[in-house]
């Protein structure tokens, strides 16, 4: 899978893939993030809107990411989980920690 990336305002950067997010492209993701953050983007919105798949690598890569992001300052949110995503969210109660907003353009309206 490749993500690409958009900066929306100087400290925003929005992450999109298609796919799936598992153990094969959750170190891309990582790496992407960390490319951003390092570019000087600290708030990151990561759009799943193309994302139909996700497992436990995926989760792990996002948790990672945040992490990341709030050691330099910034946060992540997600924007747009599809359905399977966002059962996966739920189950693993990772849904309180990941902010979830409805696009990316919504995730850092504050």
């Amino acid at each position: 899978m490749t993500f690409t990336t958009q900066k929306i305002s100087p400290d925003i950067v929005v992450v999109r893939g298609a796919g799936k997010l598992n153990m094969v492209s959750a170190p891309e993701l990582r790496a992407v993030v960390v490319d951003a953050i390092s570019g000087g983007g600290n708030r990151i919105v990561v759009d799943l809107s193309a994302i139909d798949f996700m497992d436990s690598s995926g989760l792990g890569a996002l948790v990672g990411c945040l992490k990341s992001a709030r050691q330099a300052g910034g946060d992540l949110r997600i924007a747009a989980p599809s359905t399977q995503v966002s059962m996966v969210l739920r189950l693993s109660n990772l849904d309180r920690v990941l902010a979830s907003f409805d696009s990316a353009e919504a995730a850092y309206r504050d």
